[in-house]
């Protein structure tokens, strides 16, 4: 914990100020009472700078229940959703943890605070490029970035300790499974373009267990085994 710096001051500026209040708001109102228990999930979402990772025009909305546009058709997802997908990874610290769809970087960053290293990847440069800007401004490093077709995974990385994937798809791709380590969790929502479940599968002694955690509805997984681009 602790690789950003932003809250490192001996004093906050008016605008931080307000951006604290909003960050412990939203983890008391949106996060704890809605039952995440996971104490340093919670931990880390009081602490990083949310509104960095969203256009400059909608910082000021950076804290509400609900995703964000971050533009190319992306969005930021609702900080519950984060808190529910982090939680299920169940992260000690020691982990290898792969996430498809970079985005904001905002999800990044708190697998990186959560883990041991991250290995991330995006099929839109833009995104990426500005992700990797944000991340490392605010002094996160242990992440790996790469742009491609999320939905191949990064075999050159595996296996994973955790797999996490931040947007729909319309099964689960055989090489997520094929990538994650014995013993690891894969979080995915699978379903429809309009509406999915959030699944959790865990790789015990070869064998593959899913459970539904809850109802969703993420933007597409684009690329060979996900939704095509057309």
């Amino acid at each position: 914990m602790g690789r950003y710096k932003e809250f490192k001051k001996p004093a906050l500026t008016r605008e931080q100020n307000s951006f604290y209040i909003s960050r412990k708001r939203m983890v008391v109102e949106q996060i704890i009472t809605r039952g995440v228990k996971d104490e340093r999930v919670i931990k880390v979402m009081s602490e990083m700078p949310r509104h960095l990772f969203v256009p400059k025009a909608l910082q000021s909305q950076a804290y509400g229940d609900y995703p964000l546009n971050i533009g190319e058709g992306q969005t930021i997802s609702q900080p519950l959703m984060v808190a529910i997908m982090t939680e299920a990874l169940e992260l000690k610290g020691h982990e290898r943890v792969l996430e498809i769809g970079t985005g904001s970087g905002y999800q990044t960053a708190i697998l990186a605070e959560l883990s041991k290293q991250v290995y991330t990847v995006e099929h839109i440069r833009s995104l990426a490029n500005a992700a990797r800007r944000v991340l490392y401004d605010i002094g996160i490093t242990n992440f790996s970035l790469r742009v491609g077709d999320g939905t191949l995974g990064w075999p050159e990385e595996a296996p994973f300790d955790g797999i996490i994937v931040t947007a729909g798809a319309p099964s689960i791709p055989d090489v997520y499974m094929e990538q994650l380590a014995e013993g690891g969790r894969l979080v995915i929502p699978v379903g429809d373009e309009w509406c999915q479940q959030l699944i959790v599968a865990c790789k015990t002694a070869g064998r593959i267990e899913r459970r539904i955690i809850t109802g969703c509805r993420f933007v597409k997984l684009v690329g060979r085994y996900g939704w095509n681009s057309g």
